[in-house]
């Protein structure tokens, strides 16, 4: 039993039901099967066995589930890519990981042609959705046609303690880390969410958030085939697109973030629009205020919050009937997993202690993908180590305290400013350069850059926008820009980032902000 058998079975039992809706199309689950075992059977008389790494950089689309579900099949090993970064970032993790196929979208075909050279992929590993199709690379759906309906004939059983796919999660020190993680905890995730969320056969879900994060794919999209409901899928957020789609296809749930949920409410007009379908809406990504709540809860709709990360997907979850009376917290742990808020001698923390969550069970990570010594860190005696400080009440509900490390989120998206002081550090100009999270309405929290620069040098605030362009993606370069002389150190050297939190965590009169 693995991931990919989920598709045969559904398109044993329930093969006329919809699964996908995409914009005009609508496919059935005997389609979807038929479409993920042609992908299958051709991807392996490409020569891809189990093992073997496959990169995807698409949008959301049908093709993405129908890449995710065929190399499940095969076993090979599904390396999510995140289109909004740049193409060295991309570089790095195609390399990191050795893909040695990349099926893409024909949008991106001028950065993967850029670093193509660097690529561990021959010519005949490149496989391009949509038009037109380059000279170096083969039309997506000519080389799913090359493929057959039968289910594929493996060499070797794919189970569930395998490893079944690869996503990139920033970390604190700036160099991405490859978490991978087995069928085994694509299943108990499954399961989780399930519970959680009441997930039924009759239920539709809007897939919004990118199915390359774990929101949008593991706890999204996923589980609700799993179940056999009916899943639709958004290309990329627009907040009266959303709210279309809810009216039109009576959508019961819905995975977002709060950024998404504010947009909606202030920039849609939310209640022109008939939302009565809807049965929960899953929030995760960062904390969501009272305000917020409430005005979905006024309007009938009812607001589950998940806390997780790439390695563990959801750890915690918090449920409606607590969203008001529990604000703040993230929640009690999931069913399937154990997790602990703990001190610094591995116990449990007494209730208003800060310690650090832990978490143990079928839905951890494998390991950090070829980094040992970041495994190591993490992995300790069974116990996963989140890097998140938090606190317990008396009736076990936990409360964040501070993300990891120095780690913020800007519209949901994971920001790590290492990342960025490690590129900004390239700059000749610059002598020290930290990065701090601060408030924002628009995307709930975004970068600021402090610098100081090098004896002599005068460096444009516009300077800084246009050296990172192209070096990052959009949403992790710093909308401020401020200049300092210096930076408060510890005895040791290390830049004191609380100190510069309390300071610069504000805007100030004639500083300078890009829109990006």
């Amino acid at each position: 039993m693995n991931v990919g058998n989920w598709i045969t079975k559904r398109g044993i039992l329930s093969p006329n039901k919809t699964a996908i809706i995409f914009e005009d199309r609508q496919i059935t689950y005997r389609d979807l099967n038929r479409r993920v075992n042609c992908l299958a059977n051709a991807l392996l008389d490409a020569g891809l066995k189990k093992g073997d790494r496959v990169g995807a950089l698409l949008y959301n689309c049908p093709e993405f589930l129908e890449v995710y579900f065929a190399l499940a099949k095969i076993g090979a090993i599904f390396v999510t890519l995140n289109f909004r970064l740049a193409g060295r970032e991309l570089q790095y993790m195609i390399v990191n990981s050795g893909s040695s196929f990349l099926i893409f979208d024909e949008a991106f075909q001028e950065t993967i042609d850029s670093i193509r050279s660097s690529l561990p992929i021959d010519t005949k590993g490149f496989v391009c959705l949509g038009e037109p199709t380059p000279g170096w690379a083969e039309d997506y759906e000519e080389f799913l046609n090359r493929g057959t309906y039968s289910e594929p004939d493996i060499q070797e059983e794919v189970n569930l303690e395998d490893p079944q796919m690869i996503m990139y999660t920033s970390g604190t020190t700036g160099i991405p880390k490859g978490a991978l993680l087995s069928h085994k905890k694509t299943f108990y995730n499954t399961f989780n969410a399930v519970l959680y969320f009441d997930m039924t056969s009759k239920d539709v879900m809007l897939v919004v958030m990118p199915l390359f994060h774990s929101g949008g794919l593991n706890i999204a999209a996923v589980p609700v085939l799993y179940t056999g409901g009916t899943i639709v899928i958004q290309k990329s957020f627009d907040p009266k697109q959303t709210l279309s789609l809810i009216e039109k296809h009576r959508i019961s749930l819905a995975m977002l973030v709060p950024t998404m949920l504010n947009f909606m409410l202030k920039q849609a007009n939310i209640d022109e629009y008939n939302l009565s379908s809807m049965k929960t809406m899953m929030v995760g990504g960062e904390p969501i205020p009272l305000s917020l709540i409430k005005a979905y809860m006024d309007r009938d709709i009812p607001i589950r919050q998940v806390f997780g990360q790439t390695e563990t997907s959801i750890q915690l979850w918090l449920s409606e009937e607590d969203a008001v009376r529990k604000i703040g917290s993230v929640g009690k742990p999931v069913f399937h997993a154990d997790v602990r808020v703990v001190n610094k001698r591995g116990e449990d923390v007494l209730p208003g202690e800060v310690g650090e969550i832990v978490l143990k069970g079928p839905t951890q990570m494998i390991c950090y993908w070829n980094d040992p010594e970041q495994t190591a860190e993490t992995l300790k005696d069974g116990w996963l180590h989140t890097g998140d400080l938090a606190t317990v009440d008396e009736e076990g509900f936990v409360y964040m305290v501070d993300r990891e490390k120095d780690m913020y989120i800007s519209g949901g998206e994971n920001v790590y400013p290492a990342e960025i002081e490690r590129v900004l550090g390239e700059n000749p100009k610059i002598l020290e350069v930290a990065v701090i999270g601060v408030p924002d309405e628009k995307w709930g929290e975004v970068g600021k850059a402090l610098i100081v620069p090098k004896d002599g040098e005068k460096i444009a605030e516009e300077e800084i926008f246009d050296f990172l362009k192209g070096k990052l993606a959009k949403y992790k370069i710093p909308r401020h820009v401020e200049f300092t002389t210096e930076f408060p150190t510890t005895a040791s050297g290390k830049i004191k980032k609380a100190e510069l939190r309390d300071q610069y965590g504000h805007k100030k009169v004639g500083e300078t902000i890009r829109d990006n």
